[in-house]
């Protein structure tokens, strides 16, 4: 199709948010405008259910299917493009859809199969409330798209894509003719860093605040897509699982609820947000497998020793039910997490996004499980280990490496990247000049040059490699100034989908160690010893989608 140049021009906002974002947003919350003429209830028109906030939001679900076939605000209809509704997955098709009234709160349920999904509307509110219950396999439901009419919030921003642009990658990131690219995969954000997504323009916003991800899989680091944007239209995501990366298996129950929101231009109001949202309203509505405020309990933990204050922690909590989280402060490491269902949990906690302790806990409806001081280990946490050299942190993540943030956002080809290519001097900024992600067909065969002392070069010593994710079996075999070559290591546990390419890192991280003997090293001290990483694997394509891996740290053992 041609470019876009004859569309009109709209000024506009690309917003992806957080709870520090909307702080300031007090009068765009749920009850803002409820000042509207308009009656809170709902008719039926013969093939929809049509729902009157009382506010300013007018909205339809297809009686035969559930699907969000109109959501008008102001007078204005948002719902739609391509001739496509708003729904769970590509839409579910032939359902028992029905309606109720309790008060100041209208739900429609709808049941397919096994699965069950919640509309709500509150009185006076520019709200709906969605909840999604998969309870198992035999239905496909793993997320809810809004679908936005075409023109009314066009941006160029990382998650879009315009008619300019030319296919790099299956079907789903391209080019542009600047050589920037654009995916809907290109979110940026891990699910910890965003409380909600959407778009403002000409004093209207439109968001969806997600769930607290309870029954979602990956944990507080995960990375999925969240929306997406052109010329033909825009779509909003509530992802409940994703397949693409991801370590985790599926969780089932009910998950959410998650809200589309509509408010005069500003952020949605925190009092919708995951951790501060209550909705005791809907405790006597009957949805399948909710569970109120009573019936969930609280970890706190008073402390944790042995952290480096230099970076952030985190505490989780997951079973194959259910998924938490929370940050420690940063001053002594107290952490604390509401609203979990009952049940026994493994704790884990991460400096940055590496595990350094795990143990077990039981939460129980009503309770809170109070946890002593919890000490780490030194031996847990790889960068207290003594190193002769080190290039990056042991964080988990391949931050401060050679194009690491750009790569959350772009794909590697990106005309903003640098060059993949080039060797590394430890000493000279070597963390920087180091790439982030190494590829078979694009720089395997990587070079290290260090010096070591006549004492270093006279003792073997253990050279670590941590990696954070690999695609096609991709792993880290190395050579020692040509005399000694390790073996190839077997590949840890990786996802089997793409990764590096549609702006995720996140895998499992793992740390591979090569007992380099003392006869390898040069024993001329002014002599630089080099390292040779290549990549390894017999799996992968070419280019960018040849067996690669993400870099968290390397470093030379005393």
């Amino acid at each position: 199709m041609s470019g876009s140049s004859n569309r009109p021009v709209r000024r506009r906002t690309f917003v992806l948010g957080s709870a520090a974002a909307a702080g300031s947003a007090a009068l765009a919350g749920p009850l803002s405008n409820s000042a509207s003429a308009a009656a809170f209830g709902y008719s039926d028109d013969g093939s929809n259910y049509v729902v009157d906030t009382g506010a300013n939001l007018v909205f339809k679900v297809g009686k035969s299917n559930g699907d969000l076939t109109s959501l008008v605000y102001r007078g204005t209809e948002y719902q739609g493009y391509g001739g496509m509704n708003s729904h769970i997955e590509s839409g579910l098709g032939s359902s028992t859809v029905t309606i109720r009234q309790s008060g100041s709160t209208i739900l429609i349920s709808v049941a397919y199969g096994t699965l069950r999904h919640y509309y709500a509307a509150r009185s006076g509110e520019n709200n709906i409330y969605l909840w999604t219950n998969k309870a198992d396999t035999s239905v496909s439901a793993t997320r809810y798209i809004l679908r936005v009419k075409k023109g009314l919030f066009l941006n160029d921003e990382p998650d879009s894509y315009t008619y300019t642009n030319s296919t790099i990658e299956a079907s789903d990131v391209f080019a542009k003719s600047d050589g920037q690219t654009r995916s809907k995969h290109f979110s940026k954000l891990r699910v910890m860093d965003y409380d909600y997504v959407g778009w403002s323009s000409g004093g209207v916003g439109l968001w969806m605040v997600r769930s607290n991800h309870e029954k979602a899989s990956g944990g507080p680091f995960y990375r999925s897509l969240l929306r997406h944007q052109s010329a033909d239209g825009g779509g909003l995501y509530e992802i409940l699982y994703y397949g693409q990366n991801q370590t985790e298996a599926q969780r089932f129950g009910l998950q959410g609820p998650y809200v589309i929101a509509f408010t005069d231009g500003g952020a949605p109001s925190s009092s919708l947000f995951p951790g501060t949202l209550t909705t005791s309203w809907a405790d006597s509505l009957g949805m399948s497998g909710y569970v109120g405020a009573g019936g969930r309990g609280r970890v706190a933990g008073v402390g944790i020793t042995g952290r480096n204050t230099a970076f952030p922690y985190t505490v989780g909590l997951a079973n194959s039910a259910a998924q938490y989280w929370g940050s420690a402060r940063a001053s002594d490491g107290y952490f604390s997490i509401g609203g979990v269902l009952p049940g026994t949990y493994t704790l884990t906690v991460y400096k940055g996004e590496l595990a350094v302790y795990s143990t077990t806990t039981t939460v129980s409806a009503g309770g809170t499980t109070t946890l002593n001081s919890i000490a780490i280990p030194s031996s847990n946490d790889p960068g207290n280990a003594s190193a002769i050299w080190r290039i990056g942190d042991w964080n988990g993540t391949p931050g401060g490496f050679k194009n690491a943030d750009l790569m959350t956002y772009a794909h590697p080809s990106d005309v903003r990247a640098a060059s993949w290519t080039g060797n590394v001097v430890i000493g000279n900024n070597e963390t920087a000049s180091f790439p982030c992600y190494m590829w078979k067909d694009v720089n395997s065969g990587l070079l290290v040059y260090f010096r070591l002392t006549a004492a270093q070069a006279a003792a073997a010593h253990t050279l670590r490699i941590g990696v954070t994710t690999a695609y096609a079996n991709g792993r880290p075999q190395v050579t020692v100034n040509d005399a000694w070559t390790s073996a190839i290591p077997s590949p840890p546990t990786q996802p089997n989908t793409r990764s590096l390419t549609n702006g995720s890192y996140r895998g499992n991280n793992h740390t591979f160690t090569y007992n380099v003997p003392a006869s390898v090293w040069k024993t001329d001290t002014s002599q630089y010893n080099v390292l040779r990483i290549d990549v390894v694997s017999g799996s992968g394509t070419t280019g960018f989608l040849s067996a690669g891996t993400a870099i968290d740290a390397l470093d030379l053992l005393s």
